[in-house]
């Protein structure tokens, strides 16, 4: 892998790697990259026109559809609604052809592309709307309807895959309905920088409110960059291993485009590499082994409850799924054990293993094929070309390999900061190119990887982070609450699921069932406790008189495992 790295970003070449001055720092940069994602998408979706892009249901569109249609929309924006560079424009609803046309139109205008997670409830997208303060946003039916009611002087609404009637009913123009009034594309578009803002995506901390982490033209190209350098280097070393690669790369878009790993790994570099990408309407593992067989899928990426639900469907063996080449997972750690039975489950295909994160426009580590099953437990090597990871004591000292400590990422693909929340950027972006990640991992010997554990008080359900703060300020609305404490339990299929101990306040009712249906209530439903326990003792504290989170954890962790009563 690194020789064939080397060969590629070799000096001279296309991808060749330079270091440049980036936010006071000097970092590896590809010399000669676009300097905005403006130019990245005009560059790759004219050399891709004529190749099938985004197959949707009964719905066929190429690149240069796709490409023609963003930049219609971005007149719209333009000429209908005032969106100018710098403007932030969210965009709020499931997998579409759509929000792949909007983001692409918002980015053309030099404006800030604000990805809602199309999961929230309505509280919490009036959260990130006004956090952001976004001019406009661009959403669904469903989205719509909890959008709705926040609409007035300092925010627009306009919708897609909505009929004329509801859009009356809501009270919102329809994006389609503008467009056929505008011109083919806008009468200007301004100038834009390497630092300029492209987006502002919400991440959820241990903090409670989710943070917008903004990303730069520069880090969101360079993290595009750094993918296709990896993407590059497997496609030699499958030719070099006598496999014939595709007419064309296909994939099955089955994880989100507001997270991270949807947008950058998967969407940004499908238009790099002209992958065709075949959007399921929601996740089922019988039908993603349909899909597979019908488009004849190269590469499958998705959280590691995806593949688990491949391996295990009852009827995977009646599917050709020959085509396949590499099942990737992302967004959440993915259980050692299940490597091994990936390969045994899919003979001649190869596991790969990502880890990044929002705020690293989802670079960091990689593990890939033979080196992956060598160190299953491992998130794998710094990502070549452009990163480099630390381990850090809590004095800010580099670690020596074995050594664990909290995980830092230096990279031009980094962010450049938390929205609006100086204090925040200040801790995790502490200078000279790296950032804090919150978790808390050690390097072995050969540079490899390995996470232990987190610093952050968050849940990673599926690729959703949870904070248990927030889940905990929920429980403690309840009047029978005295204490509450909220942790991540294991869970074969999520990875880990929501778990809360709970002690009521003496003398008070309190029923396991109906917390749980308050929290429903509440709460977004991937964020809802799956096992409550209510205890009849305080709970343990510290010397600080804090809630003994860790030793609650632990116990119930293994109490959970074995599933006996405590």
């Amino acid at each position: 892998m690194d020789t064939v790295v080397a060969q590629i970003i070799a000096p001279g070449g296309m991808m060749a790697v330079g270091d440049a001055p980036v936010g006071g720092a000097s970092l590896p940069v590809f010399v000669n990259a676009p300097t905005n994602m403006r130019d990245y998408l005009a560059l790759f979706f004219g050399a891709q026109a004529a190749k099938e892009f985004v197959v949707y249901r009964d719905e066929r569109h190429s690149f240069a559809d796709i490409y023609a249609q963003a930049i219609r929309v971005a007149a719209c924006l333009q000429h209908v609604h005032g969106i100018a560079k710098g403007d932030r424009v969210a965009i709020a609803m499931r997998n579409y052809p759509e929000w792949i046309v909007s983001f692409v139109a918002v980015v053309h205008l030099g404006a800030v592309a604000v990805p809602m997670n199309a999961w929230w409830r309505a509280d919490e997208l009036a959260y990130g709307l006004s956090d952001s303060g976004a001019r406009l946003v661009i959403a669904d039916e469903e989205r719509a309807h909890r959008i709705a009611p926040l609409v007035g002087t300092n925010l627009k609404m306009v919708t897609v895959r909505t009929s004329a009637e509801m859009a009356a009913q809501l009270g919102v123009a329809r994006l389609e309905d503008g467009c056929a009034t505008c011109p083919d594309k806008p009468w200007y578009v301004a100038p834009i920088g390497p630092d300029d803002d492209v987006s502002i995506m919400y991440t959820s901390g241990s903090t409670g409110s989710p943070k917008g982490a903004v990303s730069t033209h520069r880090a969101m190209v360079s993290g595009c960059l750094n993918y296709l350098v990896a993407g590059l280097a497997l496609l030699e070393l499958s030719k070099a291993a006598g496999v014939t690669p595709a007419e064309q790369q296909i994939m099955l878009l089955n994880v989100p485009l507001f997270h991270i790993t949807g947008l950058v790994p998967v969407l940004l570099v499908s238009i790099a590499i002209g992958r065709k990408m075949v959007i399921m309407h929601k996740w089922d593992a019988g039908e993603a082994l349909r899909l597979i067989e019908a488009e004849r899928a190269t590469y499958f990426v998705g959280v590691p409850t995806m593949s688990l639900e491949l391996m295990q469907h009852p009827e995977r063996d009646r599917y050709d799924l020959s085509s396949l080449v590499d099942i990737a997972s992302g967004g959440a750690p993915r259980p050692p054990e299940h490597v091994d039975r990936l390969a045994s489950s899919f003979p001649g295909k190869h596991p790969v293993q990502g880890y990044g994160l929002t705020e690293t426009n989802g670079v960091g580590a990689g593990n890939f094929r033979d080196n992956y099953r060598a160190k299953p437990a491992s998130t794998g090597r710094a990502s070549a070309p452009l990163v480099a990871l630390g381990i850090f004591g809590d004095d800010g000292a580099p670690l020596p390999a074995g050594e664990v400590g909290e995980v830092g990422i230096r990279t031009a693909a980094n962010c450049r900061g938390y929205w609006n929340k100086p204090q925040a950027s200040a801790a995790a972006f502490v200078g000279d190119g790296w950032f804090l990640s919150g978790d808390l991992g050690y390097l072995d010997e050969d540079g490899y990887l390995f996470i232990v554990d987190r610093k952050k008080d968050i849940i990673i359900r599926g690729g959703e982070n949870i904070s248990c703060q927030e889940v905990e300020s929920a429980i403690y609305a309840h009047p029978a609450v005295a204490e509450a404490s909220v942790f991540g339990l294991p869970d074969e299929r999520l990875g880990e699921v929501v778990g809360a101990v709970v002690y009521p306040k003496p003398g008070a009712e309190l029923e396991a069932d109906a917390l749980h249906e308050m929290l429903s209530r509440d709460l977004a439903s991937f964020k809802v406790p799956s096992q409550i326990w209510l205890v009849a003792d305080a709970l343990p504290k510290l010397g600080s008189g804090k809630i003994d989170k860790v030793a609650l954890r632990t116990l119930y962790r293994s109490t959970f495992a074995s599933r006996e009563p405590v």
